[in-house]
């Protein structure tokens, strides 16, 4: 016991080294495509539906298939990585979503669009689980939210990048073009990364204290930060397993509720509106610029505050964009929106969830919370199509602001604040 607190410690004031840049470089590079298969699916769809590919029904079959195949995923690497080790969690997934994904790209109808996307989405399914959660094992106690949140600030970049890179692409080579270079970046980073270490803490969880010991010493080559640092003295957070449980998952789905409902149908609202495929795609791309806050403010004001605020700003600012008719409006609004969107992305997913379970626990605890998240995320589409179609698209703004509000509670209520304390 006094050998793991020895190590646990020194994981909790080791300094910035190359083999911690190394790792977050790996890290941010792959949670760009998780981040990137979600907006792939929003901009496919649109051109889907608009060239007759697949009717709006269909085309929430092909979004909803997405959500089920990471719901597999995330409970399958919660397993893996909780019993089998980090490593091996993180290992083939991406040769299993860039083969799939390549193969997406000669779909001769949408039901064989529809399965391909499934399977490949069970293997990125891994991907939010361990990668978030990853970083949160390396990362300093001083710095955890820091890098926590840039993680998920770089992982947003995903979606201008994608939206923008479709808006390019698909009017000139046709969808399919997306799904050929998104496949093919992920076959790339998968050699890249068949080398990445194992996680210390789990380790030493499973009382591998030599192992842990070797890795630990290539994260000390630049020294520690000084124990007399208040944010390294700070007593660790008691975290238990079914508070950790019920607030994750509860948060968790609200911000993939909230985030998928809008931004999947985004360019599909534009185009009810009269506003063209191109267009719609850049200014989707446009308001989701909004994305870096976040990762600025959970070491500054702390993980509840930022958390409690962001989902209730993200309920009044849907309701305003619900009555929005001009461009001007939309693109303003939905840079708020949005804004708080990825501020909740950045807070919640990327730094909080992780933080709401000990070591032994986490990967599971945020794999049961994520495949929630996916599985409840499955139907939304159905309800979107629903609401489009045979009602008011203001139904997915109304939805939004009670889910955000419902998780503003439930965190500000049974959260415990886990700002720069050390988690066991």
């Amino acid at each position: 016991m006094e050998q793991a607190m020895n190590l646990q410690q020194r994981m909790d004031t080791t300094k910035e080294t190359a083999t911690f840049y190394r790792v977050f470089a790996m890290i941010a590079a792959g949670m760009i495509l998780d981040g990137a298969e979600v907006y792939l699916a929003s901009a496919v769809n649109s051109a889907i539906v608009s060239t007759h590919f697949a009717t709006l029904a269909q085309g929430s079959v092909f979004l909803s298939s997405g959500f089920l195949g990471l719901f597999f995923g995330s409970i399958f690497a919660g397993f893996i990585g909780d019993f089998l080790g980090r490593r091996k969690a993180y290992s083939t997934n991406l040769l299993i979503f860039g083969v799939l994904t390549l193969c997406a790209a000669f779909a001769t109808n949408i039901w064989m669009l529809v399965g391909l996307r499934f399977f490949a989405a069970i293997g990125l399914g891994a991907e939010i689980v361990t990668g978030y959660a990853l970083i949160n094992e390396f990362a300093p106690i001083k710095n955890r939210g820091r890098w926590s949140g840039v993680t998920s600030v770089i992982a947003n970049l995903a979606a201008p990048l994608t939206l923008l890179l479709a808006a390019s692409v698909i009017p000139r080579y046709t969808w399919r073009a997306m799904f050929v270079i998104v496949g093919v970046l992920a076959l790339i980073l998968w050699v890249v990364r068949r080398h990445f270490p194992e996680s210390p803490r789990w380790l030493i969880a499973r009382g591998e204290y030599d192992k842990a010991e070797k890795i630990i010493e290539k994260l000390e080559v630049n020294g520690s930060y000084s124990t007399n640092d208040s944010s390294v003295k700070r007593q660790p957070v008691k975290t238990r397993i079914g508070i950790g449980l019920l607030v994750a998952t509860v948060a968790v789905s609200a911000v993939n509720l909230t985030q998928y409902t809008f931004t999947s149908w985004m360019p599909t609202l534009l185009i009810k509106q009269g506003i063209e495929v191109v267009h719609s795609l850049t200014f989707s791309a446009v308001m989701m610029a909004g994305a870096p806050i976040g990762a600025l403010l959970v070491d500054v004001i702390g993980r509840k505050k930022v958390i409690v605020s962001a989902f209730v700003m993200t309920a009044v600012f849907g309701m305003i964009y619900s009555q929005q008719h001009t461009t001007v409006g939309i693109l303003t609004v939905g840079f708020l929106v949005v804004t708080m969107m990825y501020i909740l992305m950045a807070s919640v997913v990327g730094v909080y969830m992780s933080e709401l379970f000990p070591t032994y626990f986490r990967f599971r605890g945020t794999g049961y919370a994520n495949g929630v998240a996916k599985i409840l995320t499955v139907l939304t589409p159905y309800f979107a199509a629903w609401a489009i179609t045979q009602c008011s698209a203001n139904l997915i703004f109304y939805f939004i602001a009670a889910v955000a509000l419902i998780a503003a509670i439930v965190v500000a209520v049974y959260g415990p604040e886990t700002k720069q304390k050390a988690i066991y």
